[in-house]
């Protein structure tokens, strides 16, 4: 293969989403059959494309190209045997070859991935742009084998979109929304079915915290969360969603009664819920969480002590 069918074919594979690395040898001396600037590709698989030498060096080859996969890092690889100290920034193999060469390679992994972006908001609207621009591959279909999803529904939808996004193959799922709106969402899942383990995906706000305001703003953040889990970088105002106090036996009965109204209502057919203070609160009407979310200490105290007088009773 040429330059110019390498480099078609690791554009073929980013479009596909599948990893590789293309390798270029920097240095060759006899006796070898490698010249410098030879390239080749390595497939996640182990598939070599290319010409980097005779067979002696495929082997080693393919296994650092790999592990440059693995580990997401460029790598510079030396095979020799002529007991010369390679730079300590160098990883250095034997030579299995017989000739007793010398070989130098840069290994650059490429590791494309797809994100999974529900929402038509103009914050996901951005956010699909941006992404692109970040090197993602950004899809609306969860059955593209998603790394990665982002839900930016911003109340449209969200809680459909976000149970389509934690049933996905993404190891991550961010979501743009408020600490608490999160928590209200992570509720709803669980009542759902869904599990703890596939809620531990789950990481809200969606990005660093920025100040954004503007859905290009929000977008901005969002993206940012995804270029830092991309590359492994810890982010420490990461946010996930708090644990919930369960519902009261006697509630999931029949008995909850409304903190607002005062009115008796089944968890499970709640029209709202809320979560305050970790607890959650359930609401037949709009009206009654618009109320509720006036005043949630009020009430919260006045369903508590509600919740003490039963008890007792």
């Amino acid at each position: 293969m040429n330059t110019n069918e390498i480099l078609r074919a690791a554009a073929e594979l980013t479009e596909r989403g599948r990893s590789h690395a293309l390798v270029t040898v920097v240095r060759a001396l006899a006796p070898t059959s490698a010249y410098v600037g030879a390239q080749a590709i390595v497939e996640d698989g182990g598939a070599l494309h290319g010409w980097i030498g005779g067979g002696c060096a495929k082997s080693v080859v393919i296994r650092a190209a790999q592990e440059a996969m693995a580990s997401g890092a460029p790598k510079l690889v030396r095979i020799s045997n002529d007991g010369e100290v390679a730079d300590p920034g160098t990883e250095h193999h034997a030579m299995p070859c017989a000739s007793n060469g010398t070989l130098e390679l840069f290994i650059q992994p490429s590791l494309p991935a797809r994100v999974l972006v529900l929402g038509d908001t103009p914050a996901a609207r951005e956010a699909r742009e941006l992404a692109q621009r970040m090197g993602f591959r950004v899809t609306a279909d969860a059955g593209e084998s998603p790394q990665y999803a982002l839900v930016a529904t911003q109340g449209e939808g969200d809680q459909a979109a976000l149970q389509t996004a934690l049933d996905s193959t993404a190891r991550h799922v961010l979501l743009i929304a408020s600490r608490r709106k999160a928590e209200d969402l992570v509720a709803a899942m669980r009542r759902r079915g869904v599990s703890e383990e596939r809620l531990a995906r789950l990481q809200a706000p969606a990005g660093p915290h920025i100040g954004a305001q503007t859905p290009a703003e929000i977008a901005l953040a969002a993206v940012a969360g995804l270029v830092a889990l991309r590359r492994a970088a810890p982010r420490t105002d990461a946010l996930q969603p708090r644990a919930v106090r369960p519902v009261p036996a006697f509630a999931a009965a029949g008995s909850y009664i409304n903190p607002v109204c005062g009115i008796a209502l089944d968890p499970a057919v709640a029209k709202h819920t809320v979560v305050y203070e970790s607890t959650q609160y359930y609401f037949c009407c709009d009206g009654c969480k618009l109320e509720f979310e006036k005043e949630p200490a009020r009430y919260a105290a006045i369903q508590a002590e509600r919740l003490a007088a039963q008890a007792v009773a």
